[in-house]
């Protein structure tokens, strides 16, 4: 199985600190490898894969601020399609702009949505919805008014978080400066429950960090310790008491709680999106409404069970497990796509299977007007056609012979042939193939239009 995967630009796949779509796609992808999948990555020209890497811009527009992100963009969408038909598979995991050129391609084609940035991307996801399998990263990001194949929790590489049995000292709040993630709800939090903050992660609202965070932040009681790479992250995780995610907003994941759980860090989270689905209530954390319910339970992660943490996490959110059931529903789209693909463009017109049994084969031919078939014949079937619409002109031995809409014509074995479109609108046909062999290899062209002779 060939697969192309195309992760967003955004960032380097994997990232160094921030980027957690590029993140997933990169733990996809070696997993996919490790499962002998002939996989290639579609990514910046620095990213780092033990699969095939094609890229069109060299760095991350977000790393290379030099980089205009719309043009970047378009350039490594267009490079991916233009190569889409080298493969059995498409994965996007680019949003919602890959969708529109998905009809330029025979190649199926799955979309993980990432959780939507705006009701306004929608439409373009329902028109689209007919040429790309939808996946869901969990049940609570659905929108009713789209088909879903199935929903794929993202996974970690569990062993890159350390687990720690002890408790830490500090909070810890590790997300996007961001209204939505509720930085300024965690700094009250760990205000009234009087234990240190340290908070992690990208401003992505200058404004309503400049006015709502920054101001608490001290070194002491607050600390902002930035975008971390991995290794801090480890560090910070594992160390903290507990982990605050005051979300605003219907979370679509969650990657930061699950990364937290792998280190036995319990958390406690705002009951939104998706936090029913990734932390277990009063097992692995707390879904609480509020800050001061939120205020109760971090009184009661005493409690919990920092190996229940990490359990949950090896059962339910490995890279391993996610790679597995990409890998599932990779088969499952390419057996669903089998009689779609069972088709072919040609420099006439176009040709699908209907049916091909041991001793037949059935084919609804369509020819463009103007155009004709090679004048050939087979040494082992013969073939009945039968025009379902338009103005035929076959050739059998020399003889020309009309045909229009309801009539058909028997084609010998041996027998040289050939269908044109004698009329000024597609001519479809029925093609019945019966004998000891249907392959496109038992022709003998006598002559074509198109150099194939």
């Amino acid at each position: 199985m060939k697969v192309a995967l195309l992760s967003p630009i955004a960032w380097r796949t994997p990232p160094r600190h921030y980027g957690p779509w590029e993140r997933v796609v990169s733990l996809l992808c070696e997993g996919l490898v490790e499962r002998g999948v002939d996989v290639t990555l579609y990514a910046t020209g620095d990213s780092l894969t033990a699969a095939k890497l094609e890229y069109v811009s060299k760095t991350s527009y977000e790393e290379d601020k030099s980089l205009n992100p719309k043009v970047w963009e378009a350039l490594h969408i267009a490079h991916f399609f233009e190569q889409a038909e080298q493969y059995d598979l498409i994965h996007n995991n680019f949003d919602f702009l890959p969708l529109t050129y998905s009809r330029l391609v025979n190649t199926p084609m799955v979309s993980t949505i990432h959780g939507f940035s705006s009701p306004q991307i929608l439409p373009v996801y329902k028109r689209y919805a007919d040429r790309s399998y939808y996946v869901s990263i969990s049940d609570a990001d659905r929108s009713p008014e789209l088909p879903y194949l199935d929903t794929v929790y993202h996974g970690i590489d569990i062993e890159s978080f350390d687990f720690s049995a002890e408790s830490g000292d500090y909070l810890l709040y590790f997300g996007r400066i961001h209204p939505d993630k509720g930085a300024c709800e965690a700094i009250e939090i760990a205000r009234r429950f009087q234990m240190r903050l340290v908070m992690a992660g990208i401003i992505q609202d200058e404004g309503y960090y400049r006015e709502r965070v920054a101001p608490h932040i001290d070194g002491e009681r607050v600390v902002y310790a930035g975008s971390v790479g991995p290794e801090k992250r480890n560090l910070l995780l594992r160390g903290a008491y507990a982990l605050l995610h005051p979300i605003n907003f219907e979370e679509p994941f969650g990657l930061s709680v699950v990364e937290a759980m792998a280190c036995g860090t319990p958390v406690v989270a705002f009951n939104r999106g998706s936090m029913p689905e990734v932390l277990r209530d009063q097992e692995t954390g707390f879904l609480v409404g509020d800050i001061e319910q939120a205020v109760q339970a971090l009184h009661r992660i005493p409690e919990l069970d920092r190996a229940a943490c990490r359990r949950w996490v090896e059962s339910r959110f490995s890279r391993e497990r996610m790679a597995d059931d990409y890998l599932r529903l990779y088969g499952i789209i390419l057996e669903k796509e089998k009689p779609r693909m069972l088709q072919a463009n040609t420099p006439w017109g176009r040709w699908e299977v209907l049916l091909d049994a041991p001793d037949h084969k059935v084919k609804r031919i369509t020819v463009n007007p103007g155009r004709r078939l090679s004048y050939q014949k087979h040494s082992q079937r013969q073939e009945h056609w039968f025009v379902v619409s338009g103005e035929a002109l076959v050739t059998l031995d020399g003889e020309d012979i009309r045909l229009s809409a309801g009539q058909s014509a028997d084609i010998p074995r041996e027998a040289a042939h050939r269908m044109a479109n004698s009329g000024e609108t597609p001519l479809v046909f029925i093609e019945t193939q019966t004998g000891s062999y249907f392959g496109e290899d038992d022709i003998v062209r006598l002559e074509d239009d198109y150099g194939r002779a």
